[in-house]
């Protein structure tokens, strides 16, 4: 039990000094808003002692003369205590607000670089809830937390530190109620806790409901699935209504703790007050006073105690952040990598194995590929065709044997020039909702608008581009859905002929076109594959038959290769493959 609540404390310290870390860039906006802080909390000091003399003085016989002062008085303090309140509340705001600008920079600059692993072992949509949801938590929390924590805590020790001075034996009272009411606040700040971490959980399923609906949305109204999405969306959205009542019930339950035992002290000073005063040992206007400050020091408290609801609820958020913060990078630039330099394009896997858990894929794999030569990868589904693809390009890295270009082991190069000399075209065609000429030009640096038309002309894209109402400035909406398949594949094609790389990567590039797009892309993938090494992964044969070389992949091994003639001739796996996709 003992260590366990140790590693708790030890585990929130570290969260902490964290987040300390975002904060710290930020520490002069944050005494600016600490020294606000003390005007208004000064000011509501004030308004408590000012009541001695009020009553004592002001009201008492021959008081009349000071009656004047009392409503410049009054609205000076309000002047100061507004000014202070806005400085504190500008300042502490807009430095919570940069703190998570640049925690979510930093969660979302990690994210992308983390490896495809990680993406194929969680969700999009739970990533996007961290990103999202769990630093909006912390976005609202922080600010909060930072401007109520100075504000009240300012103002609670103002207020105690009158109380001590005007009568401690009185002070002394009504501050034992505040350590009674910490423990069921504590208490209740970690269910909070609990609960709000549970919470950010569900939402992220939530999310992660919506994302694959709304992406998969021609699926479901092909199959007629829209109330089967809509039952699971609402169990989900249940589960998550259930975690947040009870997040609602401890909090709604703060404050009648901290009101209850601050209504014992209360009263308690009240009786012993009025005691004293009848004994003579204080006036009217000291008991009067010393109320108002201790009444008003209540109310402080029980905001703090809020308070530290909100940090159960930044600290919850906070875990979840980190989490992925702490995901490590398996996919980076090693020590002493070097940039690939006059690539050629000569391309080697030599005694590869892979598994993506701990199933191999590949199997002591080897490939030559000389420069200009395209190689076809054909063979069954989870043969590791695809996988081939992935580790050229370094989505993954081989568990053994290695793969080079040029000689030179890739693990050894940085991955900006890696990705420089390779281009990919995938069976996913992904566009960005944005233009034409953007899709085409991603990721390549200071291209003009003559070269974007030329690799859409290489691309035959020009003729249907031009057609369009706003030309190359058309935007395509999300996934280039407003264009058809083999439209936006040749749009994928162009934008790997700008990139003029010596290495082509073609993963399943036509299995998802009809006849007359895949007659019209083949065109374009041949002008793209001209004096590039190329490997063709395809599922359709036709498109391979005049390949440099076959490769017959059968459960992550090389069973078959030669030409396309050759392999037929054989009478083996490829010609069995051949048979039944031309049988008809």
């Amino acid at each position: 039990m003992g260590s366990g609540s140790k590693s708790g404390i030890e585990k929130k310290e570290g969260i902490v000094l964290r987040f300390w870390r975002y904060i710290r860039p930020y520490k002069g906006r944050i005494a600016i808003s600490m020294i606000a802080s003390l005007g208004a909390a000064g000011a509501d000091v004030s308004y408590a002692k000012l009541i001695q003399p009020l009553v004592d003085k002001v009201l008492a016989p021959g008081g009349q003369a000071w009656m004047k002062f009392v409503p410049v008085i009054v609205i000076g303090l309000a002047l100061i205590k507004g000014i202070s309140k806005y400085g504190q509340s500008y300042f502490i705001r807009t430095a919570g607000q940069l703190v998570i600008q640049d925690l979510r920079n930093d969660l979302y600059r990690h994210s992308l670089n983390l490896s495809m692993g990680y993406y194929s072992r969680n969700t999009s949509g739970n990533l996007m809830s961290r990103i999202l949801n769990d630093v909006g938590v912390l976005q609202l929390s922080a600010a909060n937390i930072l401007v109520d924590t100075l504000r009240e805590g300012a103002t609670l020790i103002g207020l105690t530190g009158l109380a001590f001075y005007d009568d401690w034996r009185l002070a002394t009272v009504a501050f034992v109620v505040i350590p009674m009411a910490a423990w069921p606040a504590s208490a209740i700040g970690r269910k909070i806790k609990s609960y709000s971490r549970r919470q950010q959980g569900a939402l992220g399923i939530l999310t992660a409901v919506l994302e694959q609906a709304f992406s998969g949305i021609k699926v479901i109204k092909a199959f007629g699935t829209e109330p089967k999405e809509i039952r699971k969306f609402e169990t989900e959205n249940s589960f998550f209504y259930r975690l947040v009542r009870k997040t609602i019930k401890y909090d709604a339950g703060t404050g009648p703790v901290v009101e209850i035992f601050a209504s014992l002290g209360g009263a308690t000073v009240i009786w012993y007050g009025m005691h004293r005063v009848l004994t003579g040992a204080m006036t009217e206007g000291e008991l009067f006073s010393i109320m108002a400050a201790i009444f008003m020091m209540y109310t402080p408290a029980r905001r703090l105690t809020k308070i530290n609801n909100n940090i159960q609820k930044a600290l919850g958020a906070a875990e979840r952040v980190f989490e992925v913060m702490d995901e490590p990078v398996d996919i980076r630039d090693l020590p002493g990598s070097r940039p690939l330099d006059c690539v050629k394009g000569h391309v080697s896997f030599e005694n590869v194995t892979f598994a993506y858990d701990d199933e191999p894929v590949l199997k002591d794999f080897s490939l030559q590929a000389d420069s200009g030569e395209v190689v076809a990868l054909v063979g069954p589904s989870g043969a590791g065709k695809s996988t081939i693809a992935g580790l050229l390009t370094r989505f993954y890295d081989p568990t053994a044997g290695r793969i080079c270009i040029d000689g030179q082991d890739i693990r050894g190069a940085t991955l900006q020039s890696l990705k420089r000399y390779i281009a990919m075209v995938d069976q996913e065609i992904f566009l960005f909702n944005d233009s034409i000429a953007n899709n085409i030009s991603y990721g390549v640096a200071d291209v003009g608008e003559e070269e974007v038309r030329e690799a859409a002309r290489q691309a035959f894209a020009d003729e249907f581009i031009r057609a369009l109402p706003q030309g190359y400035d058309t935007r395509i909406g999300d996934r280039g859905l407003r264009l058809s398949g083999g439209q936006r594949q040749r749009i994928c094609i162009a934008r790997a002929i700008l990139r003029n790389a010596p290495i082509l990567v073609l993963d399943e590039a036509t299995s998802a076109l009809d006849t007359e797009s895949e007659s019209m892309v083949q065109k374009a993938l041949n002008n793209l594959m001209a004096h590039r090494t190329t490997l063709v992964i395809a599922h359709r044969l036709s498109t391979i038959m005049h390949a440099d070389k076959i490769l017959v992949l059968e459960d992550g091994k090389i069973h078959e290769e030669g030409g396309h003639a050759e392999l037929l001739a054989r009478d083996g796996l490829y010609r069995r493959l051949y048979d039944m996709q031309f049988q008809a």
